[in-house]
């Protein structure tokens, strides 16, 4: 009676734990639900900085604010630079009235005082040849030597020599300066606007604006500080430098591209979101340790980036852990 008790107990255990199996291989063959790909945001942050160093005289913005492209971000004090352009300017100034001189010869008073005085030379010429033409009278009656007729004659050429030389000047007054003194006064022209070009940058460069619309994630210096040169004062996040970063192992790459959408989740967000992958690695590497899955450690995974909507980026931050699910396409 014990013997057949045994017998029916071990039986029971045989068949219990073959049942066991069968269930455990049933449950191991059947389709598993897909588990998401951990990931990040990343940002890629637009480091401000002026080249070149200067006392911080204000500070537009507030670490953690928003700001918009062109709005003013920080300035430099700057009054060397406003009086290096303001001697540029006049400099300008200067070059282009010398310019000016040349291309259009002297000025109307000085022409006008020339041609008076050409006509007064052509009234003293006139009188010469009236004085020659009664001297030249008398000689041949035989009243005046030959001496006092050469006299009169070498006035008249003198005074006839006036004339052209005067008219000569009237003729240069009106006319510009010489085509080598114009080039060279044009040369001087434009080095002084592309000096005064330089003065307006440098001056600009003390007063810094945003480059894009973004967030204000930090500033490091504070009104009256010195900035050295180069110094970053403050860091921009524009929501479109944002972006996703997840591993895949090498079975998942084949069925990936860029273009294709991705869709992810997060702690508190909501709804899952969309990204489009923009860009897949060709090279592998170890899981890197932000992926904390002990099994996986050993296997190569590849990078792959995806771009969230403008929208949505806006909501995420940079180092917060994320869910990544796959497309089926």
């Amino acid at each position: 009676m014990a013997n057949a008790l045994r017998q029916q107990r071990r039986h029971l255990l045989y068949t219990t734990a073959l049942a066991s199996s069968w269930l455990c291989l049933l449950s191991a063959c059947g389709p598993r639900a897909e588990q998401p790909l951990q990931g990040y945001v990343e940002g890629e942050y637009v480091r401000v900085a002026a080249p070149f160093a200067g006392t911080l005289q204000q500070l537009s913005v507030l670490r953690g604010g928003e700001v918009t492209a062109g709005a003013p971000l920080f300035a430099l004090e700057r009054e060397n630079e406003i009086a290096g352009r303001r001697q540029a300017e006049q400099q300008l100034q200067a070059a282009n009235a010398r310019l000016a001189n040349l291309q259009t010869g002297k000025r109307p008073p000085e022409v006008e005082t020339v041609a008076e005085q050409l006509r007064q030379a052509n009234a003293a010429r006139e009188l010469s040849e009236a004085n020659y033409r009664r001297q030249e009278s008398l000689f041949k009656s035989g009243f005046i030597s030959s001496a006092a007729l050469d006299d009169v004659r070498t006035k008249l050429k003198n005074d006839d020599a006036h004339v052209q030389e005067l008219k000569a000047a009237v003729e240069t007054a009106k006319m510009p300066a010489r085509p080598d003194e114009i080039r060279a006064a044009e040369a001087d022209a434009d080095a002084a606007r592309q000096a005064l070009a330089q003065a307006d940058w440098r001056l600009a460069q003390r007063a810094v604006t945003a480059p894009a619309n973004g967030h204000v994630s930090d500033t490091y210096f504070v009104v009256g500080d010195w900035v050295p040169a180069g110094a970053v004062v403050a860091n921009l996040l524009p929501p479109g430098n944002i972006k996703i970063r997840f591993f895949v192992e090498e079975p998942q790459l084949g069925s990936l591209h860029p273009g294709q959408t991705v869709r992810f989740s997060c702690d508190g967000c909501g709804d899952a979101m969309n990204a489009t992958i923009s860009f897949i690695a060709d090279r592998a590497e170890f899981t890197p340790p932000v992926l904390y899955s002990k099994e996986n450690r050993a296997k190569l995974v590849y990078l792959v980036e995806a771009k969230p909507e403008a929208s949505v980026a806006i909501r995420l931050n940079p180092g917060q852990p994320l869910d990544i699910t796959l497309s089926k396409s």
